[in-house]
């Protein structure tokens, strides 16, 4: 009945007389704890623990970590007075009995560290302890050969200036297990070819190596010279390094098919198509572009684009900003696209918006985002990092990041720019809603700007994820501060954020992926090029239509989509044209303007495009079930580009699809009369107008050969307008 009065008096005891070589409970304890995955969400990271026992998630939380060890259930997991005997030494060698089974050997380094820890009297966090500032993994850049091994080491540079090989407690994972695999003591097995990253952890830091895995043939050379611009360039010298041949140029309908559907979500018309192909320029694909940047409907297109960045939707469970909001918003971005206005203007207007949602409707930004919670509560820190930094800071809300540097003090600190956003919230009927940025705390004291950090309790003042330390003036909006930081030029994440939102839109792969998902493990597939463009992304005053200009211009966006056998597996490094499913609203647009029925929308005339719409909870089932974005969150995962067997079934046997089809016959025939009631001639300009390609030979022989056999000439072509706008060459841009 004394075993626990006891054993924490020992612990005190012993922690009285520990010594400076004892190890540190920050620096080792933890960190081996986690590389071990003890603290992991599969064991006792997880929320309720395991099996009564609970360890912060990857130890974000150490003081608690250290009572649990130490102190919980009668201090029964340590033992001082026999340290080999402590629970915790038993179980994670598998002595006792052990869930997670055996985790390493008596003997090991690891156990030494845990058994030295306990016989100095299990000392807990020491805030002198010096702590980790950077980490680096040597070689941080290798070609290798399949089969190939080599060891990686890892070093941690501490505030106190030392630097220490911490490869036995750093955790390393690979990005792509297929090309290289990583053991837990760091050895990067080469396994085919390709390239990827291995990510490690130590403590909050994180760092990457690169992998390269070239493949073992021959290529021919000349197919790496043709370049148009530096995209190429280096889109080129990677795919060489791989060896990786790039596929041909696309034909001159397969471009203008494609650069319309990407750059302003609509179909060529026939005519347009028949003019570019008979136009001998040599400069007329750069023409094109720069005429379809100066569209009306470039500027529809990319208001949408801007829209599911900027959540820019309805309340679900309030009256304050129906449909009215909504168009207001749209409205306003739309001018600011039709105008050009450069993305770093246009995000520091939106960042520190304020007054009525009628006089300055980006308000509505934080309308959605902020909303009714408390500032500790309120999405906006987490949209704003995923919106204008390319960054997903969402998991340090709860606990530290998992894959980043971000602690959840971090978050919090982030999240302090927003504290005294206030939202004076009405009913649309009776008037816009207004932000004001409150300069007193609810108590009306002069506090200073800040949350209250909810698991420690701290009161956080505003801080940028990098952690640089903010002056503000009295009065002054915090949002100003953060506007400026989000929006420099020093800032990459900002510049990279657009620059991969784009290239993935034009390309169908970001340089990083998932395209929002920017961060120190998750390194762009071809660096050169990614600096490449953030800088010439910022050189051109952040100006979004030459970011294209230039993208749309490149080499590498206008390869023809046909692969070659030396590429036919890739997927990553732009060596053919990526083919992709149309987005909802394109899609249904494209149906419509084959078949010259547009889809009717509820609350806008009849003829208004889908790309118009500024709702996202327009009433429409089709768009719902190819994945449009409702907007929910900042993330690009809400937009779907997935092929499903109801999407299959929608196009193959829909009523309203098939009324389409119906009108769209009756307009074929009355074609058929104007082209002479010449067969032939009918079958290019359908195929010209629905696919922006001629027949194939044997596609024209299959219908021709249905008339000759006496077929009604209109059923023929009714089933041949459905297998068109059924088939891939249809629904996908390529």
């Amino acid at each position: 009945m004394f075993r626990p009065f006891l054993t924490v008096a020992l612990v005190v005891f012993a922690s009285a007389k520990c010594n400076a070589a004892s190890p540190s409970f920050l620096n080792e304890v933890m960190p081996l704890l986690t590389k071990q995955g003890c603290n992991q969400g599969a064991c006792h990271g997880k929320g309720a623990g395991q099996n009564g026992f609970a360890l912060s998630l990857r130890g974000y939380d150490p003081d608690a970590d250290f009572k649990r060890l130490t102190r919980e259930l009668d201090a029964r997991r340590i033992d001082p007075a026999q340290p080999e005997r402590s629970l915790l030494l038993l179980k994670a060698t598998g002595t006792a009995s052990h869930e997670g089974g055996k985790m390493f050997g008596v003997g090991s380094r690891e156990y030494a560290v845990l058994r030295d820890w306990i016989t100095a009297g299990a000392p807990g966090p020491d805030t002198s302890d010096a702590t980790v500032r950077t980490l680096d993994i040597l070689p941080a850049d290798r070609v290798m050969k399949p089969g190939e091994r080599v060891p990686l080491t890892a070093w941690a540079t501490y505030s106190d200036g030392s630097r220490r090989d911490v490869t036995w407690l750093t955790k390393f994972e690979t990005n792509d297990a297929a090309v290289a695999e990583v053991t837990a003591a760091g050895g990067v097995t080469a396994k085919r070819a390709g390239a990827t990253s291995v990510r490690a952890a130590y403590l909050t830091e994180v760092a990457v190596a690169v992998v390269t895995v070239p493949h073992d043939r021959s290529v021919d050379a000349t197919l790496f010279a043709p370049r148009n611009n530096a995209i190429d360039g280096h889109v080129l010298t990677k795919l060489a390094q791989l060896r990786v041949e790039p596929s041909g140029l696309s034909g001159d309908l397969e471009f203008l098919r494609r650069v319309h559907l990407d750059a302003i979500g609509t179909l060529p018309t026939t005519a347009e198509a028949t003019a570019f192909v008979a136009d001998p320029s040599p400069d007329k694909r750069a023409k094109l572009i720069d005429a379809l940047l100066a569209r009306p409907e470039f500027t529809d297109f990319w208001t949408l684009f801007l829209g599911d960045l900027l959540q820019n939707r309805k309340e679900r469970d309030h009256d304050v900003r129906g449909v009215k909001g909504v168009r207001q918003f749209h409205d306003y971005l739309r001018k600011q696209v039709a105008a050009n206005r450069p993305w770093n203007e246009l995000a520091r207007d939106i960042l520190t918006a304020s007054g009525d949602t009628v006089a300055n409707p980006a308000v509505g930004y934080y309308v959605v985002t902020v909303g009714e919670a408390a500032p500790e509560k309120s999405e906006a820190a987490e949209s704003v990092a995923q919106a204008f930094l390319g960054t997903r800071i969402g998991c340090a809300k709860c606990h530290n990041h998992p894959l980043e540097r971000f602690t959840q003090d971090d978050f919090y600190h982030f999240t302090a720019y927003f504290s005294r956003v206030k939202l004076d919230r009405k009913d649309s009927k009776l008037g816009p809603t207004t932000l004001t940025v409150g300069l007193k705390d609810a108590n009306q004291t002069r506090r200073p700007v800040g949350v209250n950090q909810p698991r420690t309790g701290a009161y956080l003042r505003p801080q940028s994820l990098d952690r640089g330390a903010v002056s503000l003036l009295p009065g002054q909006d915090p949002r100003a501060k953060l506007a400026a930081w989000v929006t420099a030029p020093a800032n990459a994440a900002f510049s990279g954020a657009m620059v991969n939102r784009v290239w993935k839109h034009y390309l169908g792969v970001g340089l990083v992926e998932p395209v929002d998902d920017l961060r120190a493990t998750n390194p762009p597939s071809n660096p050169a090029l990614w600096a490449e463009l953030c800088r010439e992304f910022q050189s051109s005053g952040y100006d979004l239509r030459q970011l294209m200009r230039t993208i749309l211009n490149s080499r590498t966006y206008q390869l023809t989509s046909s692969s070659r056998p030396a590429n036919a597996t890739d997927a990553r490094f732009y060596s053919n044209y990526y083919a992709r499913r149309l987005s909802a609203e394109v899609l249904l647009d494209a149906i419509g303007d084959a078949t010259g029925a547009p889809e009717p929308i509820d609350g806008y005339p009849l003829g208004t495009r889908v790309l118009q719409v500024p709702d996202p909870g327009a009433n429409s089932a089709f768009l719902k079930l190819f994945g449009r974005s409702e907007r929910t969150t900042a993330c690009a995962c809400e937009r779907s580009g997935d092929v499903t067997m109801p999407q299959l079934l929608h196009l193959q046997n829909n009523p309203g699809f098939a009324s389409k089809l119906d009108a769209a016959t009756a307009a074929v025939m009355k074609q058929w009369d104007a082209l002479d009631k010449d067969d032939a001639k009918l079958l290019d300009w359908l195929y010209l107008h629905a696919l922006t390609r001629a027949p194939r030979p044997a596609e024209r022989d299959a219908v021709l050969g249905m008339l000759k056999a006496g077929q009604p000439r209109a059923d023929v072509y009714h089933d041949l307008l459905w297998a068109l706008l059924n088939s891939k060459d249809f629904t996908f841009n390529h």
